[in-house]
């Protein structure tokens, strides 16, 4: 942790030495984001409905979050989006801060920093909208972890708006007793949890000629069975080899994690399907200049009797992603479909594979290494495929459901990415 503090550090002062004038000043800085999630809708329960399984939704009142994320890139200066994507009411803040994170709840002396909104410490989120902080100055190390205290005054629950949310962060954040807590030392923890609420984008000012990478996918980049508060997800994993390659400089490159559990390209399942969310998981984010995207298993696993789609109705899915992201001067580099015979999600989603599924995979991965119409392949699928049984994963990969993979596996999926096809 010293190593990548130091490194971090002396990275920020790097680019701020080399950036002065655009550090100097907000007006015509370069923002890129140094750490984002995908967000999806989470609406409350109907009236009376009893607690679980599409019941009580964990909800907040006069209270502050105190929610912990990993970076990517270093910076000097810091801003943060906050997200009211699917309220469908506006979103009261009362009040929040950033800082870099000591251990668990606890901030590194020193560091808190208050965020205002248009220069109120306060603001209200418009229904659908987003809130972009004005920039603070904080030495934000490289794979750092930073904390985002929001204070939301009233009762989510007293409304039937949705909360917006990313449900599988594998990440423990920290829920206050009542008041607001925003950059308190002393947080009075009442409690935790493995989601992250109303959070959209870290970003960083840096030189013009720095980017950022987006890993757009569904719960394999989500990292599904990575050990919780480890951060083992592929994109973690991609992001340490940009800060520390093993050869050469660093790339100098934000990565962000816009993956969904459960996500599809053609349809919704859990959150917007790939299609609709692209705008606002890619496009609109600042500095984007690379996309790695995997999607299609879902497609296939989770489709309904009768309405498995074909490998090039998937790949046509693939083609609108890469014409809209092509208009806006990205590029977009496919992943291979991972193996996933023997899969067993129980009663979640029965019947996920098949043999015809399978044969469908292998189609999707062949029009993707033969359509031509990429910027770059990432073989996924060859990093992690057992050879001798090339329809699953190989064992010192899988994760229990034979779908996910374990922290190896997924270090594995990130060795696969050729750097060179993120240079701009």
């Amino acid at each position: 942790m010293k190593l990548i503090r130091f490194v971090g550090v002396t990275l920020a002062a790097a680019l701020l030495t080399t950036n002065a004038g655009l550090v100097a000043q907000n007006r015509g800085e370069h923002w890129v984001g140094t750490w984002a999630t995908a967000v999806v809708p989470r609406p409350q329960p109907a009236p009376g409905a009893a607690p679980g399984r599409g019941g009580a939704v964990l909800n907040f009142k006069n209270q502050t979050l105190r929610q912990i994320v990993h970076v990517s890139l270093s910076g000097s200066r810091v801003r943060v989006v906050l997200s009211n994507a699917f309220g469908t009411s506006p979103l009261p803040v009362g009040a929040a801060a950033v800082a870099l994170r000591q251990k668990d709840s606890a901030l590194a002396p020193g560091s808190s920093r208050p965020l205002t909104f248009s220069g109120s410490a306060s603001t209200i989120i418009a229904a659908g909208a987003v809130a972009v902080s004005d920039p603070v100055t904080l030495a934000l190390p490289a794979l750092a972890d930073l904390v985002i205290d929001v204070f939301l005054p009233g009762d989510t629950a007293a409304s039937p708006s949705p909360l917006t949310t990313h449900a599988s962060a594998l990440q423990t954040s920290y829920l206050s007793a009542p008041g607001n807590h925003a950059g308190a030392a002393d947080f009075p923890v009442a409690g935790t949890m493995q989601a992250w609420f109303f959070l959209s984008t870290v970003e960083v000012s840096v030189p013009a000629q720095v980017g950022a990478v987006v890993a757009f996918g569904d719960s394999i980049t989500d990292g599904t069975l990575s050990t919780p508060d480890t951060n083992n997800r592929w994109p973690d994993h991609l992001a340490r080899r940009m800060i520390f390659p093993v050869a050469g400089p660093a790339l100098l490159m934000g990565v962000l994690n816009e993956g969904i559990a459960g996500n599809r390209i053609l349809t919704d399942v859990i959150g917007p399907n790939a299609l609709s969310r692209f705008d606002r998981d890619v496009l609109a984010l600042n500095g984007v200049t690379h996309v790695i995207l995997l999607e299609g298993i879902n497609d296939l696993g989770l489709a309904a009797d009768g309405q498995l789609p074909t490998a090039a109705e998937i790949v046509a899915g693939h083609r609108q992603l890469v014409a809209r992201a092509h208009a806006h001067g990205i590029k977009v580099l496919a992943g291979t479909v991972l193996p996933f015979e023997g899969t067993n999600l129980g009663a979640i989603a029965p019947g996920y594979y098949s043999a015809e599924k399978d044969a469908r995979r292998e189609a999707i991965n062949t029009l993707i290494r033969t359509g031509g119409f990429y910027d770059g392949i990432v073989d996924f699928e060859g990093a992690v495929k057992d050879p001798g049984q090339p329809r699953q994963l190989l064992a010192r990969f899988k994760g229990a459901d034979n779908l996910h993979l374990n922290d190896a596996g997924y270090k594995a999926m990130a060795d696969a990415v050729n750097l060179a096809l993120l240079k701009r």
